[in-house]
């Protein structure tokens, strides 16, 4: 299976890597220009922490990180991206329960927050089995402009305790 591990400016090019298309960058980093470049991912750093990968086999098949971090409230999932020959064999859920385990155990908050668009039917589906609730919608424009939803999905950890998906 797979390790976790923080990413370094040597994972950056591999992160770059991950994102096949336009409309991926736009679900993942929806404020990056297509293609994803180390130094976009350079301007990310700066402002998200925990900047995670996964490793399988030497390879590097998976990202995610932590952004606003309400302190001793909440904090959010952000930028998951599974590598395209790796999803469905529960890659994507190992990264969730990797990054729920940080945020409850490192920084022992009550509350994990994650947001996704609503096209984004597998990672709706995903973490929605986590026992991620919608809380909140948001009108968006994707790349060509048109009206998306961007779904705010909360956990509770007092209503959630088992991180082991």
């Amino acid at each position: 299976m797979c390790e976790f591990r923080e990413a370094t400016t040597k994972d950056y090019p591999g992160i770059c890597r991950l994102i096949k298309n336009q409309e991926e960058l736009f679900w993942v980093y929806p404020e990056a220009q297509y293609p994803l470049t180390v130094e976009q991912v350079t301007a990310l750093s700066q402002t998200r922490k925990e900047l995670t990968v996964a490793i399988d086999k030497n390879e590097l098949i998976g990202f995610a990180n932590l952004y606003d971090d309400e302190k001793n409230k909440a904090v959010f999932i952000g930028n998951v991206v599974i590598d395209q020959s790796q999803r469905r064999r529960g890659m994507g859920k190992a990264m969730i329960s990797h990054m729920i385990k940080v945020t409850y155990l490192k920084y022992n908050l009550p509350e994990v927050r994650i947001s996704v668009f609503s096209e984004n039917v597998p990672a709706l589906l995903l973490y929605s089995g986590f026992g991620f609730t919608p809380y909140e919608i948001e009108e968006r424009k994707n790349q060509s402009g048109h009206r998306v939803a961007l779904i705010h999905m909360k956990m509770d950890r007092s209503k959630n305790m088992s991180t082991e998906h």
